[in-house]
């Protein structure tokens, strides 16, 4: 009988988040289970707060290492839902039954360079909890999970009180240069919109938005660089709707069941990696230019875009 499962996902703040199905649908359908997770000590918020986990440890020593730690807590399985070398090292030492979720690395480099698509239209959460099958767990339909605590819920900022109006959140930043919407159309974006605009993201995204909030002025707030993720996240919740481009927030929205207006620039929604809401309707939308012979030019992204025109984000369409 299986009673002490590994789980095992190292980055980054999305692919995290879009593991919690799996944390949570072992859990309620097997509740004897006792289920810990290993992750990198910079990801460890994101999951401190889930509490379908029994333990938390982290990728603090190299993989071989930290596998001979973990060998005394005597799992009866792993769920690799990372699948990488590293991966392969803890599962060799550990020598146990381990169940891996299937990459696509193939498909994705025909689609990337032959842009031949034979990538299945299965959404990374369900290939996720593909490695759950032979234990009998099914997508319970309910979506990502994600708890802000109590001492991160953003009551006000900069005398902004977020529950006294209604606005928007705006995720300025990416991982990579080809996935972050320009400046010049975010700003020409804002200006169309009925609220406020709250822009979020990290301290190497100050100087943009700063940059738009110059031009749009005082409908614009810069939170970006100044709260932690949970009170980013807790700003999202209490938003009307998320702008974001294809990164972290956008799936911790998509957890907190807030709409979204997503722009994808180098990568593309087949790779399965979409704002996920479970069986509910999220009056979510997709915004990406379809007419480019380039696309995708990269599963990740590069710092400037390949053929020197960025159209992908510069022409963007629904």
């Amino acid at each position: 009988m299986i009673k002490k499962i590994l789980i095992i996902r190292f980055s980054s703040i999305g692919d995290i988040v879009l593991t919690t199905p799996v944390v949570r649908c072992l859990k309620k359908q097997m509740p004897h289970l006792e289920i810990h997770y290993l992750t990198k000590p910079e990801y460890k918020i994101i999951l401190e707060n889930n509490t379908y986990i029994h333990q938390i440890h982290l990728l603090d020593k190299h993989p071989i290492l930290k596998a001979a730690e973990l060998k005394n807590q005597n799992y009866d399985l792993v769920i690799d839902l990372h699948n990488n070398l590293r991966t392969a090292q803890i599962k060799s030492v550990l020598g146990i039954t381990a169940y891996s979720f299937p990459k696509l690395n193939f498909e994705k480099f025909l689609m990337v360079n032959f842009k031949f698509n034979i990538l299945p239209p299965v959404h990374i959460v369900d290939r996720y909890l593909s490695t759950t099958k032979s234990l009998g767990i099914l997508n319970d339909g309910l979506g990502l999970d994600y708890t802000i605590p109590e001492k991160d819920i953003v009551k006000e900022f900069e005398g902004f009180i977020p529950n006294k109006q209604p606005y928007y959140t705006w995720a300025i930043g990416a991982q990579h240069f080809t996935k972050r919407l320009p400046n010049e159309r975010i700003i020409s974006l804002i200006k169309t919109l009925d609220l406020p605009v709250v822009l979020l993201g990290g301290k190497d995204d100050v100087q943009n938005a700063e940059h738009i909030k110059k031009a749009i002025g005082s409908n614009c707030l810069v939170a970006c660089g100044k709260l932690n993720l949970n009170q980013s996240a807790s700003l999202v919740q209490q938003s009307v709707k998320l702008f974001t481009n294809d990164t972290g927030l956008m799936h911790i929205a998509a957890a907190l069941q807030i709409p979204t207006v997503s722009f994808w620039g180098n990568t593309i929604p087949q790779f399965g990696m979409t704002p996920y809401y479970g069986v509910i309707n999220s009056h979510s939308s997709i915004i990406e230019n379809t007419h480019l012979s380039c696309r995708p030019c990269s599963k990740i992204g590069f710092n400037a875009c390949p053929k020197g025109h960025f159209k992908c984000m510069k022409e963007s369409m629904a």
